[in-house]
């Protein structure tokens, strides 16, 4: 069973900087694409960042220049790296995966997150002005 943890949320200012991280288990790392999603209050959830089974990465025209995804297929765990945060960005943050077939499905202006296979269980981020 495909299981996604996520930590590293919390409160910052604006200006400020957070590291999300998300330790996979249950697959084959290796052949899957991940992603960060975010939904705020009231709104529908929307992609972040994406980054295929090797280096291919894409991002929001909204985190763009703020917002770095990597992974490390050492051990096993996905990272978003939040700087210049702003209070919109204010959200709980999903880390998501799928196999490699269905990689559309992450694309952050794709639409399809109802399609995505995998989820996390979200952490919270706060930005404050």
């Amino acid at each position: 069973q495909v299981q996604l943890v996520e930590s590293g949320g919390g409160s910052v200012q604006a200006g400020g900087s957070l590291t999300l991280s998300c330790t996979v288990s249950g697959y084959r790392y290796r052949l899957y694409c991940m992603a960060w999603f975010r939904q705020a209050p009231g709104k529908e959830r929307e992609g972040v960042a994406s980054i295929d089974s090797g280096t291919f990465t894409k991002y929001a025209d909204s985190v763009k220049g703020r917002f770095t995804i990597r992974k490390d297929n050492v051990v096993n765990t996905l990272y978003l790296e939040m700087n210049s945060l702003e209070p919109e960005d204010t959200a709980t943050y999903y880390c998501a995966a799928e196999n490699y077939l269905n990689c559309g499905n992450l694309f952050p202006s794709g639409g399809r997150w109802r399609l995505v296979s995998y989820w996390g269980q979200g952490t919270q981020v706060t930005v404050s002005s």
